[in-house]
């Protein structure tokens, strides 16, 4: 089995047509279907629903579920805040800095522009308290490459001790030479 894409990813909202609407004036992710059933195909459930479907560019999308007879939406109180977290690759810095530009003087508060040194990115939040992320490669060649070469030994050394493996410390050393 060799996976394609993403077919689509879901989350809940508070209010599906809001979401819609925020995402295309903020982020002009066009609105791609709406499902809306009494019942849920896959458990037989009674459970009215609206599903939506936003384009997330790339054949990509992003869905979300209204659910009116559900408590109240909350996030998962045993993850940090910062971890649970939905990030949109743009095409440039510019585009980066004119989002940020646009996004706060809408009123959207905005974290960044953060340089992670293989991407650079801004966080925010949509009308759901989802957190946001935006994002632009900005990793050489070679970076990747080093990176590549380390990743199962990163991994391996962190399944057996729990402690951030070093191999890819380089990242965040001052005298690294990000060009």
């Amino acid at each position: 089995m060799a996976i394609k894409k993403f077919h689509h990813v879901a989350y809940r909202c508070n209010d599906a047509k809001e979401t819609v609407l925020w995402y295309k004036e903020h982020l002009d992710m066009d609105f791609v279907l709406a499902i809306a059933e009494d019942q849920v195909p896959s458990t037989k459930a009674p459970d009215p629903y609206m599903h939506i479907f936003l384009n997330a560019g790339g054949g990509n999308i992003l869905a979300f579920f209204e659910l009116p007879n559900s408590p109240k939406m909350d996030r998962d109180q045993n993850t940090p805040d910062w971890v649970q977290h939905i990030a949109l690759e743009v095409g440039s810095m510019q585009e980066l800095e004119e989002a940020k530009e646009r996004l706060e003087s809408k009123g959207i508060p905005v974290i960044g522009i953060t340089d992670h040194v293989i991407f650079k990115s801004i966080y925010f939040r949509d009308p759901n308290g989802h957190r946001l992320e935006l994002a632009v490669p900005t990793a050489t060649d070679e970076m990747n490459r080093k990176l590549d070469e380390v990743k199962w030994d990163m991994l391996n050394e962190w399944a057996e001790t729990k402690k951030a493996p070093k191999h890819a410390a380089w990242l965040h050393q001052p005298e690294f030479d990000k060009q």
